[in-house]
């Protein structure tokens, strides 16, 4: 079974979601590329790819240097294509950390439709669901995340990941809030995507395992790899990185080789693919890691985060960005979540979901094919 065709829609979302210190002077319309593979057989994959600053670069990847790659190969070549495109990617390409991603999830979502297995199955089934952490956005006040934490915690959501708003002060004050609001057997992180110094992020840090947190992520830039080895040594609470490390496995192995981290994080969008998230997963169940899968703010990539978790042992959490009706576009399916904050893989063959067409070709900016 071979690709035929490339067909992706280039979609606005219309939602501003950041404050204007995050989005800076250029554009942020958290817009998306939604991407269907043809086969030979009449199987299709779908996924999606983020726009969020530009979705136009992200649809000229797709067609001009990933489809010349793809097309006429059979949909079980994944790993030759994944290793094809990091030779690419390292002879002046440089893709960006959300592709090529999304066509790793297409290929995975046809091989799965063939075998008339949902994806979790196909990969290796540990389990059928997982507990979810309502993931917040960057609030104004600390009052704001504590409306937000009792709001989630209302609809069964066992755990709540702050993203802090800045400077540290001001952080402290949340985590503080929180806490006190929630009490002191809710589960809590703190992921202030970070600029910290490194005593900050060690004051920071100490204030977080007083407070009982489950784990402090990313007060640094991934990259700042002898900062996190110094945070590791000073702290007892678990520091979790590598969400936007550049080089998929090969640059998460080196933060676990430094003592770096003591979680790692992946995603089927950033890292790149299902075929790159797997083998981050393995190489932290190796090193006694949890590997937790980071949110690509895209339903269906996000469902597909749902299949890879409830293929592996060691990722505790799902990861929901909330608010959670935002983040489903173009899914057409509610998010699978129960009472008790569990979320549930789909059971249809590959991603075991449906897109909303209508809502796409509505939003459609510009229509694409590649044959």
């Amino acid at each position: 079974m071979r690709v035929t065709r490339l067909e992706t829609w280039r979609t606005r979302r219309g939602r501003q979601l950041f404050d204007t210190a995050r989005q800076g002077r250029a554009p942020m319309d958290w817009d998306l590329v939604v991407l269907r593979l043809h086969t030979d057989e009449g199987l299709h994959g779908e996924a999606t790819a983020i726009g969020v600053r530009s979705s136009v670069i992200t649809q000229q990847y797709l067609h001009e240097l990933i489809a010349p790659v793809v097309l006429g190969r059979s949909v079980h070549d994944r790993e030759a294509i994944y290793h094809e495109l990091w030779n690419i990617d390292r002879h002046i390409t440089f893709f960006p950390n959300y592709l090529p991603g999304p066509l790793d999830v297409a290929l995975y979502d046809i091989a799965a439709k063939a075998a008339g297995l949902p994806l979790y199955q196909y990969l290796g089934a540990y389990r059928e669901s997982l507990p979810v952490y309502a993931s917040s956005l960057w609030l104004a006040r600390p009052e704001d995340y504590v409306e937000e934490a009792r709001r989630y915690a209302a609809r069964g959501f066992g755990a709540y990941k702050i993203h802090p708003p800045g400077p540290s002060p001001l952080d402290m004050e949340v985590h503080q809030a929180v806490r006190d609001a929630m009490g002191p057997d809710y589960v809590l992180m703190s992921d202030p995507v970070g600029e910290y110094t490194l005593e900050e992020a060690i004051r920071v840090g100490r204030q977080l395992e007083r407070l009982d947190f489950h784990w402090f992520e990313e007060p640094f830039r991934d990259f700042e790899l002898d900062k996190y080895r110094k945070l590791c040594a000073a702290l007892d609470i678990a520091v979790a990185g590598t969400e936007t490390t550049r080089g998929g496995p090969w640059g998460v192995a080196q933060a676990i080789k430094f003592d770096a981290v003591d979680i790692v994080r992946a995603d089927v969008s950033w890292k790149p693919g299902i075929t790159g998230t797997l083998k981050i997963a393995a190489l932290a169940e190796a090193h006694g890691l949890q590997c937790e899968l980071h949110t690509t703010t895209m339903g269906p990539m996000d469902i597909a985060n749902v299949h890879v978790s409830c293929a592996i042992r060691n990722c505790e959490y799902y990861e929901m960005f909330v608010p959670d009706d935002v983040f489903r576009f173009p899914m057409k399916d509610p998010w699978p979540f129960d009472e008790q904050g569990r979320i549930h893989v789909p059971q249809g063959p590959g991603l075991g979901i449906e897109l909303d067409w209508d809502a796409i070709e509505n939003n459609c900016l510009e229509h694409r094919v590649s044959e």
